[in-house]
């Protein structure tokens, strides 16, 4: 099984990214759960509630892992939880770090804000570019403090999808053996 990630800030298509990949490489694609979990409590977010959304997020995540498909898509993960919390509360819960820590992720498609334009959906709350900057440099961050591999995801919308389609055949390429030495 090969896990996908794609991560960065809001409306830089991530949704319609992940749905795109599903429908060219199959795989089993899981959503976002705090759009879920709003759309249940129909306000908005206070930082009490992020340990429900990450468990959810988690369990959403644990779901799909359990039946191995060849390649597991994700939305989102633990990741944009811990930043949101941090960008809109100032603080984020421990152990949000360990459990995203705890899971391996083959692949992050960390996108890009630049090259697209911010689109509001109810639920978004970030239309500067200059935020949703901040947001893709503290993703990086995390992900090179932590040793993620990652790719950058930027341009136009069919520039994302060949990009995108790119790095996921690298990943799902099978893996070539050496050759072995004659002696």
């Amino acid at each position: 099984m090969k896990v996908l990630v794609l991560a960065g800030p809001e409306s830089s298509g991530k949704s319609w990214l992940a749905s795109r990949i599903q429908r060219h490489f199959g795989g089993e694609l899981v959503g976002e759960y705090v759009r879920h979990f709003i759309d249940t409590v129909q306000r908005d977010t206070c930082y009490a509630d992020i340990p429900s959304i990450a468990r959810g997020q988690l369990a959403w995540e644990d779901a799909a892992r359990a039946g191995t498909p060849e390649l597991l898509i994700l939305d989102t993960h633990l990741l944009s939880n811990i930043l949101w919390s941090r960008t809109l509360f100032g603080d984020s819960p421990p152990w949000l770090d360990e459990q995203l820590l705890a899971r391996h992720y083959d692949l992050h498609l960390l996108l890009s804000p630049e090259g697209v334009e911010w689109v509001g959906d109810g639920q978004r709350c970030q239309p500067s570019l200059a935020e949703r900057r901040l947001f893709f440099e503290a993703s990086k961050h995390w992900l090179d403090k932590h040793g993620q591999r990652y790719e950058v995801i930027d341009g136009s919308w069919n520039n994302r999808q060949d990009k995108a389609f790119e790095a996921v055949q690298r990943l799902m390429a099978p893996a070539v053996e050496p050759a072995s030495r004659q002696v």
